[in-house]
């Protein structure tokens, strides 16, 4: 069993149809609580009836709720949800939420210096006092989880930088890296000196194209001092790069019914083998059968079975 703190936003998904508790960080504690991990989730809720029924979920799925904290003036946090007929979700995130305002105190210090991995995304620090409180604590978290997640408008790519140089682990989705590396090649490049002919050229040349996922990854490496980062691809399965070695897997064939939480329960699965000291071919097959799997069901959590996982695998690969 390992001590796990995730930070940032709880909230209620709103979909056209009915409402679900949500937030990429709830997502990964409560996927890496019923994988057995000893799991505490920091966030801010509002005093009102959502943030009561989100506090009682989470109490009920056995996730710490001493450092939920509670705001007087801010509602809990809310997302309205739109599946495209393949599953895929768009989101528009309301703000100011409660989750915007997480207070730094002693708890918060002393929970996250007694962790054994700290996971943080890069919407919680979309409002000043939240990125505060979170950079304080990657000062003095042991181990620093970063789960890219770009929920547009809220972020920069300046954040992003300083994001990345905290990580001792990144996970991305395949835009998400294209979209940062491109960005640091054309930010390195002179535009007096360069046409856009040139630079593409540059990217290129540097195995930095569109197609090449494991040139963006040594790139990423290098320029941000991260040893370990995890790119997910969709129905094609993920990257994993560690200790200077790739794994693949080449995803799980299901029918997605919507994609909300899949990310974040793959996350969970490939923390919980790769803390547990599993091999990491081992870890991310699993996390890739988890994600497709939660892909493949209604909503961000639903209950999945270790028996579930491991005869979905083995009917995978004997296919």
């Amino acid at each position: 069993m390992k001590k796990i703190v995730c930070f940032g936003e709880v909230l209620w998904d709103v979909f056209p149809t009915h409402r679900k508790i949500g937030g990429a960080p709830l997502n990964v504690a409560l996927r890496l609580k019923a994988f057995n991990n000893d799991v505490s989730i920091i966030t801010r809720i509002g005093k009102d009836a959502e943030g009561d029924g989100i506090f009682e979920y989470i109490k009920e799925n056995g996730v710490a709720v001493n450092t939920i904290q509670i705001d007087t003036d801010l509602k809990t946090g809310e997302v309205d949800v739109k599946l495209n007929e393949k599953g895929s979700a768009t989101y528009t995130i309301n703000y100011p939420r409660a989750w915007d305002r997480i207070q730094l105190n002693k708890d918060l210090r002393l929970l996250t210096e007694k962790a054994d991995a700290f996971i943080y995304g890069s919407l919680s620090a979309r409002d000043y006092n939240t990125k505060e409180t979170l950079f304080a604590l990657l000062k003095i978290a042991p181990y620093k989880i970063f789960d890219v997640n770009l929920r547009a408008p809220y972020y920069t790519q300046e954040l992003l930088g300083s994001l990345m140089k905290e990580a001792d682990f990144i996970k991305f989705n395949d835009d998400e890296i294209i979209e940062i590396v491109t960005h640091m090649i054309m930010k390195a490049a002179d535009f007096n000196k360069y046409n856009v002919d040139e630079i593409d050229n540059m990217i290129y040349n540097l195995n930095l194209e569109t197609k090449s996922i494991e040139g963006s990854i040594k790139f990423i490496a290098k320029h941000t001092n991260t040893e370990s980062i995890c790119v997910t691809l969709g129905a094609k399965g993920a990257i994993l790069y560690t200790n200077e070695t790739f794994y693949y897997n080449k995803g799980y064939q299901i029918e997605v019914k919507d994609t909300v939480g899949a990310g974040d329960s793959f996350l969970a699965a490939l923390t919980d083998k790769l803390l547990k000291g599993h091999a990491p071919q081992d870890a991310i097959d699993f996390a890739c059968a988890v994600g497709a799997i939660v892909a493949g069901s209604d909503g961000a959590n639903p209950k999945l079975e270790q028996s579930k996982i491991d005869e979905f695998i083995n009917e995978s690969i004997n296919c």
